[in-house]
């Protein structure tokens, strides 16, 4: 297997197990050198904390983006979480024109709603940037909040394959080359992930636990990406991924006052056994 590296570009938010603190060490446990690209420092991520510290990057991204083309630094591949602005969008557009190699995979977890509504620094605006950045990618990691912003459709609690099947297909016409929609439950007891194309279709079913953590879809998209990136089609990806976060949160459960993230250090054997 190709000894590959590629870049992430997302917050760090110095405790709270999500964005950075959770791609870094997952992907370079897949075996895959992994670059960073901080879009901001954060003191601790921002559900459930209070007077949280936040340092903004973007001012840094050019003369770092200049230093990596003036070594001749390229990637095989790009994966992106949470950027704080539509700078930053326009940013990950140029950074990867300039450093991605030829054929190589633009990953777009486009990070900035739940639950039917945008994060709090976000606005309509920024969903549309987030929609051209888009249309550029290889593959597109949305839960089905995002996916109503990028695509302008109705955002729906109760729905029906029909409308999973929209969801996917708004994306793809959008530009976006595979869809990889998070988050969608056709019955009480399950939920799971729909992988799609143009010509495919695939959806993978597994157990609806009753808890949540922060930091999952950030510990879902690492997964998938170190998958992928070891050679495993998008579809298996994407179900090591699910199946991955699945015995995370497990696992977090048995802790005591674990409220800010999900335990995914001690469920990283398991990953990597499900990769190689």
């Amino acid at each position: 297997m190709k000894y590959s590296r590629i870049l992430t570009i997302q917050d760090v938010s110095c405790v709270g197990q999500c964005s950075l603190t959770v791609a870094l060490p997952i992907i370079s446990a897949c075996g895959i050198e992994t670059a960073v690209l901080p879009s901001g420092v954060l003191s601790t991520h921002t559900a459930g904390f209070k007077g949280f510290t936040f340092r903004d990057l973007s001012s840094d991204f050019h003369g770092i983006l200049n230093h990596w083309v003036s070594e001749k630094i390229t990637f095989d591949g790009i994966y992106t979480g949470y950027l704080g602005s539509e700078s930053q969008i326009d940013d990950v557009v140029e950074i990867a024109n300039k450093t991605l190699k030829p054929n190589s995979p633009l990953i777009i977890d486009p990070a900035m709603a739940d639950n039917g509504k945008l994060y709090p620094a976000f606005n309509e605006s920024y969903a549309k940037k987030m929609a051209s950045l888009v249309a550029v990618s290889s593959v597109v990691i949305p839960n089905i909040t995002e996916a109503c912003f990028l695509t302008g459709e109705k955002y729906l609690e109760e729905y029906d394959e029909n409308y999973i099947k929209l969801l996917t297909k708004k994306l793809i016409d959008l530009g976006a080359k595979k869809v990889v929609l998070t988050g969608v439950s056709l019955d009480k007891t399950t939920t799971g992930v729909v992988v799609s194309d143009r010509e495919n279709y695939c959806y993978y079913r597994h157990e609806k636990l009753a808890n949540s953590c922060h930091g999952t879809g950030d510990i879902y998209a690492s997964a998938l990406v170190g998958a992928f990136f070891n050679g495993k089609t998008l579809e298996d990806s994407a179900k090591i991924a699910a199946d991955y976060v699945v015995r995370c949160i497990k696992e977090t459960a048995k802790m005591d006052n674990h409220w800010y993230g999900a335990c995914f250090e001690p469920i990283i054997p398991y990953l990597i056994e499900k990769i190689k």
